[in-house]
Order: structure tokens, then C-alpha cells, then sequence
């Protein structure tokens, strides 16, 4: 079983900068790319950022030059470091990870999400 879990969400001022962490757990055999995605309140849910186990990243237009993913393959973790943020940035924002998992019939992908948390940008 494979869980993702997310950290760092919360209510902070416009300009100000915030830190989502996301940890993956389970019987994780590689991984092939994780990403943060996000969902306002009567919006779909959109890329925000992801990034390869090689490190190549991509980012949503909105977000560029404020933001930077990061991860550390050998813990399966990814970061999202957000600065000067906006209103427009608050949302819940979930953690994704394309994960191989150990299987009987050998390595397999698979997507797996987090619960999401909520970001809050007050103005």
C-alpha cells in the first residue's frame, strides 16, 4: 500500500512564502515523477509543477519565477517552495507521484495521490 502525505499547507499574507512538503510511503520500487497540483473552489484541479527522478521540472505559467519543486529520490519525498504569493494561489494542493510498486508479477506504475492540503493567501 502506497501513501502519499502532504505538510506545510496554511494561511499566510499576500507576498509571503510558504513551504509544501510530501512524503511517499509503501513498497515503492522507483519513481518516475512526482508534482503538485491544485484546486480552487469551483475550478478543476491544475498543474502547478513536476519534476523527473532526472530533475527535469515544469511549471504552470502562473507559478513561474515564484515557485521551485524540488525532490530527493532516495526518500521519496518532493517540496514545493512557493514565494510571493497571491490570492490567486490559494487552493488545496495535492501531491502526485508516478510510482513503481512491487507486485507479484514484478515492477508496475501507477499514480497515486495525497489528501491535499489547503493553502490560504489573504490579502
Amino acid at each position: 500500500q502506497v501513501q502519499l502525505v502532504e505538510s506545510g499547507g496554511g494561511l499566510v499574507q499576500v507576498g509571503g512564502s510558504l513551504r509544501l512538503s510530501c512524503a511517499a510511503s509503501g513498497n515503492i520500487f522507483s519513481t518516475a515523477d512526482m508534482g503538485w497540483y491544485r484546486q480552487a473552489p469551483g475550478n478543476q484541479r491544475e498543474l502547478v509543477a513536476t519534476i523527473t527522478s532526472g530533475g527535469s521540472t515544469n511549471y504552470a505559467d502562473s507559478v513561474k519565477g515564484r515557485f521551485a519543486i524540488s525532490m530527493d529520490n532516495a526518500k521519496n519525498t518532493v517540496a514545493l517552495q512557493m514565494n510571493s504569493l497571491k490570492p490567486e494561489d490559494t487552493a488545496v494542493y495535492y501531491c502526485n507521484g508516478h510510482l513503481s510498486v512491487i507486485t507479484p508479477w514484478g515492477p508496475r506504475e501507477y499514480s497515486y495521490w495525497g489528501q491535499g492540503t489547503q493553502v490560504t493567501v489573504s490579502s
